[in-house]
């Protein structure tokens, strides 16, 4: 079944130095862009991390430190991509989890503004572990009946994840519909207001912290109640999309308290 699409979805897969996310770097990108009329346009590239690959990445990916010495930095192919996703929602295999706050963090180093309250993000693996929980390679042979022969290979990762979703909407289409912001509601498994969790909503819908000694109170008491917390974030060791929201919510609330 083909998707529905009011405007195009960018599938991605990153591969990383490691997996932390705040301190990692990307280094391979794989995305495919599917438009409104079902075309497809690809974007790949090889990073630069300017540190070195985890021992345990260069076993899952198979590339070498010295593989990428000329290949271009983030920084120098961060405008380009950003052109390329401009106006697309996302989809990925976890990435949820992953690949949009390693994406998000990488573009915010390059000092290219990145927001997702204006996009769709669809978790392939979600829905997958909602309804099956297995891994890709189990989801693409469960649902399109091929084997992933290149696993953990970017553009092997990412074609079978745009397939495995397509195939899943052929499978339950009493379940999920086929539609990209129902189904990034259904792919959504967490309330976080940033990609790490650090500030979340309350049932009510409202910002609250949600680690160290002010978990579950409300972002704007504690400016109220200890002025230099903002200033605390902003100065440790703290995603930059994480710092971004809280500043966000910052000048929110000075915009209505004037």
């Amino acid at each position: 079944m083909e998707l529905k699409l009011k405007k195009p979805i960018a599938f991605f897969d990153l591969e990383a130095t490691g997996i932390n996310v705040s301190s990692d770097r990307i280094i391979e990108i794989c995305v495919l862009k599917i438009n409104p009329d079902h075309t497809e346009e690809t974007f790949v590239s090889r990073v630069n991390p300017q540190m070195p690959i985890s021992k345990e990445a260069i076993e899952i990916t198979g590339i070498k430190d010295e593989d990428l010495k000329d290949c271009p930095t983030f920084a120098e192919i961060a405008p380009r991509l950003n052109k390329f996703l401009e106006n697309c929602d996302f989809g990925g295999f976890n990435s949820n989890k992953f690949d949009i706050p390693m994406l998000a963090e990488e573009f915010l180093r390059a000092n290219i503004d990145f927001d997702m309250r204006k996009r769709h993000s669809v978790d392939v693996q979600v829905i997958y572990h909602k309804l099956e929980q297995r891994n890709l390679t189990a989801a693409y042979k469960f649902y399109c009946n091929k084997d992933l022969t290149e696993a953990h290979t970017a553009m092997a990762d990412t074609k079978a994840t745009y397939e495995v979703l397509k195939a899943q909407l052929d499978k339950y289409p009493n379940d999920i519909e086929n539609d990209i912001e129902k189904l990034a509601t259904f792919s959504n498994q967490t309330n976080c207001v940033d990609f790490a969790g650090r500030i979340i909503y309350n049932e009510k819908g409202e910002e609250i912290i949600n680690f160290g000694k002010y978990k579950g109170v409300k972002v704007e008491d504690v400016f109220k109640k200890e002025p230099g917390y903002y200033a605390w974030v902003m100065n440790g060791d703290f995603p930059l999309y994480t710092k971004k929201v809280l500043t966000a919510l910052k000048l929110r609330g000075a915009a209505f308290n004037k």
